[in-house]
C-alpha cells in the first residue's frame, strides 16, 4: 500500500510518462471540473446506450488514468474496479475517492488481482494502442468479460494526419527522454506557440487566415481543439492542447488499426454482437461474451 492505494508492479515501465501526466493535469479532462459532457458523451457512445445501464454492475475500467471517464462511471451507480500500470492512480483516487463500489489499484493487465468472467461491463479506452500487443491486450480483457456481459474498446486508426513529420521527430525525441523533462519541454513548447494558435484562430473567419492557420496547424506540433472542443474556453483550451500533445509525443507505443481488424480480432476470440467503427479517437468498438447454455 503505497498512499493508500495497493500497488501490485514494482514499476510504471513503459507508462511512466503517462503517469506524471496524469498527475500534472489530474482534473483537465474531467466533466465535473471543465462543465462540459465531452467525457460522457465519448463513453456513452462507446456504449452505444445511456449510462443508467450500468447501474448496479461490476465494471473493470483498465487504463483508468486520473478519473475522465471513473468518475462517470461511480455517477452512474457501477461499482468500479478501477486500475493503471502507472502511478496516474493517485490522481484517480484523490478524484474519485470515497464514491461507494469504488476501488483503484496500480497493476498489470497480464497480472491483474481478479476474478476472471467477473465483470458485467469491462471498459478500456485510450490504451491499448499504447501497449506492446493490442491483440493481447484485448485478449486478456476479454477474460475478465462474464458470459452474457459486455467489452468495450477503443484503438488509434491508420492515418497520417495526426503524425506530421515534426511530431514524428519530435516524438522520436522524447521517448528516449527521462519522463520529467519530457513533460517539461512539451509544456514550454506549448507555451510558446499557444499565442500563434490563438491569433490565428480568432482570425479565421478571414479567408485567408483562415488559410494561414490550415497550414500553420500542419506545422506546430501541438494538438489544437478550437474547433472541435471550443466550448471549453481559452484556459481549458490550452491545458487540453498541453496535454494530449504530451500524450501524442511521449507514448512508447503507438499502434494503429482499422475498423476490420478489430472487429475481427473481437471475432477470433469468440465475442458475438460485435459492433466497431470510425469515432472518436479511432476505432469505436463493443461486443458481448456468449452465455453459456
Amino acid at each position: 500500500m503505497v498512499r493508500g492505494i495497493p500497488r501490485f508492479v514494482a514499476s510504471e515501465g513503459y507508462a511512466a510518462g503517462f503517469g506524471r501526466q496524469w498527475k500534472e493535469f489530474r482534473r483537465t479532462q474531467l466533466d465535473s471540473y471543465t462543465g462540459t459532457t465531452i467525457s460522457r458523451s465519448r463513453l456513452g457512445r462507446c456504449l452505444g446506450s445511456s449510462l443508467a445501464v450500468l447501474r448496479n454492475r461490476n465494471v473493470l475500467e483498465v487504463g483508468c488514468g486520473a478519473g475522465r471517464f471513473t468518475e462517470l462511471l461511480l455517477e452512474a451507480g457501477a461499482r468500479v474496479f478501477a486500475s493503471d500500470l502507472s502511478a496516474a492512480v493517485e490522481a484517480n483516487y484523490d478524484n474519485c475517492r470515497g464514491a461507494p463500489g469504488y476501488f483503484v489499484c496500480q497493476a498489470d493487465l497480464s497480472a491483474l488481482p481478479a476474478r476472471r468472467e467477473a465483470f458485467d461491463f469491462v471498459i478500456c479506452l485510450g490504451v491499448i494502442q499504447h501497449t506492446p500487443s493490442p491483440e493481447g491486450t484485448i485478449a486478456a480483457l476479454a477474460a475478465f468479460v462474464r458470459p452474457g456481459g459486455a467489452l468495450i474498446i477503443d484503438h488509434y486508426r491508420y492515418d497520417a494526419a495526426d503524425m506530421t513529420p515534426v511530431r514524428q521527430r519530435l516524438r522520436s525525441f522524447l521517448i528516449c527522454r527521462d519522463p520529467h523533462f519530457a513533460l517539461r519541454l512539451v509544456r514550454a513548447i506549448v507555451d510558446i506557440l499557444w499565442p500563434v494558435h490563438r491569433l490565428l484562430w480568432h482570425l479565421s473567419a478571414n479567408r485567408w487566415f483562415a488559410q494561414a492557420r490550415r497550414h500553420w496547424l500542419r506545422l506546430s506540433p501541438v494538438l489544437d481543439y478550437h474547433d472541435q472542443y471550443a466550448e471549453l474556453g481559452a484556459p481549458l483550451l490550452h491545458a487540453w492542447a498541453s496535454l494530449d500533445t504530451h500524450d501524442c509525443l511521449t507514448d512508447f507505443y503507438k499502434h494503429k488499426r482499422s475498423v476490420e481488424q478489430i472487429a475481427g480480432c473481437l471475432r477470433h476470440l469468440g465475442l458475438e454482437d460485435v459492433e466497431a467503427s470510425y469515432d472518436g479517437n479511432g476505432v469505436e468498438a463493443r461486443a458481448i461474451k456468449p452465455a453459456r447454455s
